[in-house]
C-alpha cells in the first residue's frame, strides 16, 4: 500500500515529507526499544470488511503492544488510553483468507493492511455477513476474524452516513478536545442524535440489502469504541472507513476532506448499482463534499440528510476545519448547508433532494418524500 493509490505502478513514488521519514525513524527506534526492553508483540486487529460477491476490501492493523496492561478490570480512563497505547509494526507479512481464497499482504509504514480479494468465477460468496481472518506470519503470530458485508447485484439502496455529531454528539472537532473524548469517554456514556438510528433503521427496513457504510475523518484507533456505540444504540452494522492521525508521504496532515471524497468515489465505483443516501452534518465540509458527489456522479446519490447543528456547535465544530482547504480556496455554500424554512425542510442540488433538519426525526419527515426509501414509522 502506499499514500498515493493514483499512481501507476510502473511509476516510482516521489520522495516521502520530513515529517513522515521522522515518523518512520521514531517508529522503528520505539518499535526496537518495546520489543526488546519491553517484551511487546505484535497483534493485529481487524476492521469491517465490504465488497461484491467477486470481490472483497480486507482491513487490519498490525500493531506492537504490551502482552497485559495492568490488573483486574481497566477503569474507563484505562479502557481508553489502552486504544492508543500501541506502536504501528509496518513491515510485517498477513495472510488474508476470504472462503478457500489466501491472499498474502505486507503491513505499510504506518502497520495498515488494506487488500481487495478477488473470488473464483466459480465460487462467489453470498450476499450478507461473510467472514474473513487475517493472519501475522511472526513467531508469535496473531490471528483475527473478521465480518465483511457483501453486497448482492439486487441492491439498489446504500447510505453513507458521517459519525460525529450526526450519528453521535460530539461537537468537538479540534484535535485535544477529540483526542480527550476518544481517550477517556466510555462507549456507554456517549449520546446518540436523537432519532438518527430510528431513522436508519426505517431505511434498512424498507430496504433490507441496503448496505450502511460509516464515514468518518476519525483514527482507527477508535474503532472498537465507535463499533460498540453503533450497535449499542440500534445503528445498522456495517463498515467504519476511518483514518489516520499524523503526516503522509505528502504532507504534515492528512485531509479529511479528500478521505471522505476519495471514499465516495471508491463506494461508487465498487457498486455501480448501488444509488446512495448520503447523511452527515453542516458543523464542517460535509454538505460540499455531499453535494460535490451528486454533481460528480448523476443519478448515483438519491438524497442528501444533512443534521444542522446549533450556533453554538457549529462555533465549536468549525474551529480548525479551514486546514483541509486549499489556500485561497473559496468556502463554497450550497443549498445542502442552508437553512431549511423549518424541520424537515428541503431543497435540491444537481437534480437530488437536499433535507436539513435539526435530528433523525426531522429529516425523516423530509425524507418521506423519496419514493420507497423509508418504511412507515412503528
Amino acid at each position: 500500500m502506499t499514500d498515493r493509490p493514483d499512481l501507476p505502478a510502473s511509476t516510482p513514488e516521489p520522495r516521502a515529507h520530513l515529517a513522515a521519514l521522522v515518523e518512520d525513524r521514531i517508529v522503528a527506534t520505539a518499535g526496537a526499544i518495546a520489543r526488546s526492553a519491553g517484551g511487546w508483540l505484535p497483534r493485529i486487529d481487524g476492521y469491517t470488511g465490504f465488497g461484491t460477491p467477486r470481490r472483497v476490501r480486507v482491513m487490519g492493523r498490525v500493531l506492537l503492544s504490551p502482552r497485559r496492561i495492568g490488573r483486574g478490570q481497566p477503569s474507563p480512563v484505562q479502557r481508553g488510553f489502552r486504544t492508543f497505547l500501541a506502536l504501528p509494526a509496518p513491515g510485517h507479512h498477513v495472510v488474508v483468507t476470504v472462503g478457500d481464497t489466501v491472499v498474502d499482504a505486507v503491513a505499510d509504514r504506518a502497520g495498515y493492511v488494506d487488500v481487495e480479494v478477488d473470488l473464483p468465477d466459480d465460487a462467489p460468496l453470498r450476499p450478507g455477513w461473510q467472514r474473513a481472518t487475517l493472519r501475522t506470519t511472526s513467531a508469535y503470530a496473531s490471528q483475527v476474524h473478521v465480518g465483511v458485508v457483501v453486497v448482492g447485484d439486487d441492491a439498489r439502496i446504500g447510505v453513507v452516513s458521517d459519525i460525529d455529531d450526526t450519528a453521535m454528539v460530539t461537537a468537538v472537532p479540534t484535535l485535544f478536545v477529540a483526542a480527550w473524548n476518544m481517550l477517556w469517554v466510555r462507549a456507554a456514556a456517549r449520546r446518540a442524535v436523537r432519532g438518527m438510528a430510528e431513522l436508519y433503521g426505517r431505511i434498512a427496513e424498507a430496504n433490507p440489502d441496503a448496505p450502511f457504510v460509516y464515514l468518518s475523518a476519525g483514527a482507527w484507533n477508535t474503532a472498537r469504541t465507535l463499533r460498540r456505540f453503533l450497535a449499542r444504540h440500534g445503528y445498522p452494522a456495517g463498515p467504519l472507513l476511518l483514518t489516520d492521525f499524523g503526516p503522509t508521504r505528502t504532507g504534515w496532515f492528512r485531509s479529511g476532506r479528500q478521505h471522505k471524497t476519495t471514499s465516495l468515489e471508491r463506494l461508487v465505483e465498487t457498486f455501480p448499482q448501488v444509488r446512495w443516501v448520503l447523511v452527515g452534518d453542516d458543523g464542517q465540509q460535509d454538505p460540499e463534499i455531499y453535494a460535490e458527489a451528486a454533481r460528480t456522479h448523476p443519478g448515483r446519490v438519491v438524497a442528501i440528510g444533512i443534521r444542522t447543528m446549533s450556533r453554538t456547535e457549529r462555533v465549536i465544530a468549525t474551529a480548525g476545519a479551514a486546514r483541509d482547504l486549499p489556500m485561497g480556496a473559496p468556502r463554497e455554500r450550497t443549498p445542502a448547508s442552508g437553512t431549511p424554512s423549518g424541520p424537515g425542510g428541503a431543497t435540491e442540488v444537481a437534480g437530488v433532494p437536499v433535507v436539513v433538519g435539526r435530528d433523525g426525526d426531522a429529516l425523516a419527515r423530509g425524507l418521506a418524500t423519496v419514493p420507497g426509501l423509508l418504511a412507515p414509522a412503528g
